[in-house]
């Protein structure tokens, strides 16, 4: 296959006759058979594709000014031309391969091309402002682009019927307005990030999907970890891809893919994995070691809004701090103890004058941390700067049914070397929760790729071992994944001056003044 002057493709065949059906190709005849040249169109591409040629290339790698401030990577050029060339497809890159960039610059060709009138992004919410619009601002800023996300429906809806052509909302919000956007007709492209939130037909968020998807829809399905837990659940995802994959039924799917070996026991058949793969198709997938131009570590963040109970008492203590800091200098000291308590309330659990721990609703972030969790398969660190955070991620991960083990000031030096062994060693625990001050220091856990920080920590230098733990000699994913996950003003500002490496002085007394002033003079 030859790219002629970025015009036309060149391919030699034995049976030209076969591509009559293309109008703009054109038959010469050479020693041994003949030479097929076509127009290097989007439509002849995927003719040629459909046709049996091999390896065509989509137009989007020569005719495509891949817009922004960043230049694509070798990789996102291969999933932004697969992407183009399929209506309905599977991206399987791991996270922080860049997938969410790749999928924006292929929609961005596909409505210059005037195939696609407007895009549907369908995402957690807890990344819809930090990945999904933050890329959009970074690369195709010309398109106009909107979060329908609010706590009335009615705003959602005059939002959709907007002339917006990129409308991001989270799966639970399409649930409310999926008739408004049928019945808008204009959507051409929808994009499903962590797509396994999709695994199950049976689900209200599936048939609402599934009733917004017409046989001209261009859908692409994005996950790290697809049918991670159980073949079975590659069903959903096949039914809105890949329909003819698939039975018509989940029972027949489960007894072709599962063995029955009690009443409430299956286990996957040994020939399982091959009928999945096949399933899932088309698909693309990149994993961080193979993507050569990828950094050593990548920085994701993971914006959680705060619950209606967490809110109330951080601006209470808010206002409680400003009062007892007016007129007073403000040393590192009393900043830490202000911002500490700040911290405690946005991750769940603050302590009182007496050392009683108050607990807070933090459901809003604890369903983000296992978001993170199933998009992974290998193990994951958390750190957490509180004992009482520490206990409640832990309690929570095991009503969940998540192997997880607590390293923090208590356990002693021995039972710590022993979790160690287990979490490197051993297929459990598959999360580590951490205490920073406990853990930061010459400990090697590179069986995890993934490092999770539960809320900022109040140390630039702790911050730094942390992300040492996995990022080391003896890491086999070459990548580190750092995740942040933060919900208040404060987190965010902490966790921009923890990656800018700012003294440690500076990080609380500067975070509490401008925390606590908020306008105001202190």
């Amino acid at each position: 296959m030859q790219i002629i002057e970025d015009k036309a493709l060149l391919f030699r065949t034995r049976n030209p006759d076969k591509y009559r059906i293309i109008p703009k190709h054109k038959v010469i005849p050479v020693p041994g058979g003949y030479e097929v040249a076509v127009y290097w169109g989007l439509d002849e591409a995927r003719v040629l594709r459909n046709l049996g040629v091999k390896d065509v290339p989509s137009p989007i790698t020569k005719r495509y000014n891949w817009p922004g401030r960043y230049k694509p990577m070798a990789h996102q050029v291969e999933t932004g031309s697969f992407l183009t060339m399929h209506r309905r497809a599977f991206v399987f890159s791991e996270p922080g391969t860049g997938k969410t960039l790749s999928a924006l610059w292929a929609a961005d060709y596909l409505m210059k091309l005037g195939k696609v009138r407007r895009v549907l992004i369908l995402c957690p919410l807890s990344i819809m402002h930090s990945a999904w619009m933050g890329d959009i601002n970074s690369s195709i800023i010309h398109r106009s682009a909107v979060i329908a996300h609010h706590s009335k429906a009615s705003r959602r809806i005059e939002l959709i019927q907007h002339d917006y052509e990129i409308v991001i909302i989270n799966y639970e919000g399409l649930n409310l307005i999926a008739d408004e956007i049928v019945n808008d007709g204009r959507f051409d492209l929808v994009i499903v990030d962590e797509a396994n939130a999709y695994k199950m037909p049976t689900t209200q968020r599936w048939k609402s999907l599934n009733k917004i998807i017409t046989p001209e829809t261009y859908l692409w399905m994005m996950t790290g970890t697809p049918a991670s837990q159980s073949p079975v659940d590659a069903y959903g995802l096949a039914k809105l891809v890949n329909p003819e994959g698939v039975p018509k039924f989940f029972t027949a799917w489960r007894d072709k893919v599962m063995n029955k070996l009690t009443m409430y026991k299956w286990v996957a058949k040994p020939d399982a994995k091959d009928i999945v793969f096949d399933a899932l198709q088309p698909a693309i997938r990149f994993t961080k070691a193979q993507c050569l131009d990828l950094p050593p570590v990548i920085t994701m963040t993971r914006e959680v809004p705060l619950t209606p109970q967490q809110a109330k008492y951080y601006n209470l203590l808010k206002d409680q701090l400003l009062f007892q800091a007016a007129g007073e200098t403000i040393s590192a000291v009393n900043a830490g103890v202000a911002v500490s308590k700040l911290l405690q309330i946005s991750c769940g659990a603050a302590y009182t004058d007496d050392k009683e721990v108050v607990e807070f609703d933090a459901s809003n972030r604890l369903a983000v941390l296992e978001e993170v969790l199933e998009e992974t398969v290998r193990k994951v660190i958390i750190f957490a700067l509180f004992t009482s955070t520490i206990e409640a991620i832990h309690r929570h991960l095991t009503k969940k049914h998540i192997a997880a083990e607590i390293i923090d000031g208590s356990v002693s030096p021995s039972k710590r070397g022993q979790i160690i062994h287990r979490f490197q060693n051993d297929p459990d625990p598959r999360v580590l929760v951490m205490q920073p001050a406990a853990s930061a220091h010459g400990i090697t856990l590179t069986a995890a790729d993934t490092v999770v920080f539960y809320g900022p920590l109040m140390s630039v230098e702790q911050y730094i071992q942390c992300c040492a733990r996995a990022d080391r000699k003896g890491q086999t994913s070459d990548k580190v994944t750092v995740i942040h996950i933060q919900g208040s003003a404060i987190e965010k500002r902490m966790f921009k001056a923890l990656e800018g490496k700012v003294s440690d002085n500076s990080l609380l007394t500067d975070m509490f003044k401008t925390e606590i002033n908020d306008g105001k003079e202190l």
